[in-house]
């Protein structure tokens, strides 16, 4: 029986998930859990899928390990633990194609790809969802240099090692960028705390001025009172207009 997993490399633990699938099968879990975490230390940090293969009348098994997802890979090689949550606008990294070419590399027998240069662009497309730059472009604008033969050279020759001074040139361009989206966060910041006590100081403006009518998204505070107009009843109006007219003598 097979039964498959993602784990953390080299620290699995005993779980709901581990006890549900692998313990009917009357197998010793804590030697499973230890052969698949010596088996995933080369992946420390990183989701990794796992494959238990489990001879239920001998209870024997074996593992087998695959190669973690294009995502995992990638913020392994920038040391991140999640991508971006508004990858459109923010960026949380900055890497080489030299290092993309690496990644593509190892997960090209995997991907639905028909050679490397397409591979690369699938990695390249998972710098996108993540919110990372790649060589200090946007990695879509990567993608059309792909396209239009910019990397052709690097690609064929699958160069993965990044030279120093390209290494240092990508660091500190990132550092300029993180320190201006670090401005931008912080005006956001401001400006919504702005918004909130402007509605905070109009709410009260409202409350306190009688007749005064509330401030657009306020609320009303409570005990306040809020005055109706009342029509003139109808039968005062007939009455009104009859003591108006002269009587006839």
């Amino acid at each position: 029986m097979k039964v498959k997993l993602i784990v953390e490399g080299g620290a699995m633990k005993p779980g709901p998930a581990v006890s549900q699938q692998l313990g009917p099968l009357g197998i010793n879990l804590g030697k499973i859990i230890s052969d698949v975490n010596t088996a995933t230390s080369g992946f420390n940090g990183m989701n990794v899928p796992v494959e238990i293969d489990v001879d239920t009348k001998t209870k024997t098994f074996t593992i087998k390990v695959f190669s973690p997802s294009v995502a995992e890979l990638i913020k392994k090689e920038l040391k991140l633990e999640k991508g971006s949550g508004e990858a459109g606008k923010f960026k949380v990294g900055n890497i080489a194609l030299e290092r993309i070419i690496s990644i593509a590399k190892t997960k090209l027998p995997s991907l639905l790809a028909k050679d490397l240069k397409s591979a690369v662009k699938l990695v390249v497309g998972t710098c996108v969802s993540l919110g990372i730059l790649v060589d200090n472009k946007e990695a879509k604008e990567i993608e059309k240099d792909i396209d239009a033969g910019k990397y052709e050279k690097e690609i064929s020759k699958e160069i993965t090692e990044v030279p120093a001074q390209k290494a240092k040139e990508l660091e500190a361009h990132f550092a300029t960028v993180k320190a201006r989206q670090e401005k931008e966060k912080k005006a956001i910041e401001e400006a919504k705390v702005a918004e909130e006590a402007a509605k905070a100081a109009a709410a009260t403006v409202a409350a306190t001025t009688p007749g005064a009518a509330p401030a657009a998204g306020a609320t009303p505070a409570a005990g306040t009172a809020t005055a109706t107009p009342v029509a003139a009843p109808a039968a005062g109006k007939e009455a009104a207009k009859a003591a108006a007219k002269p009587t006839k003598k």
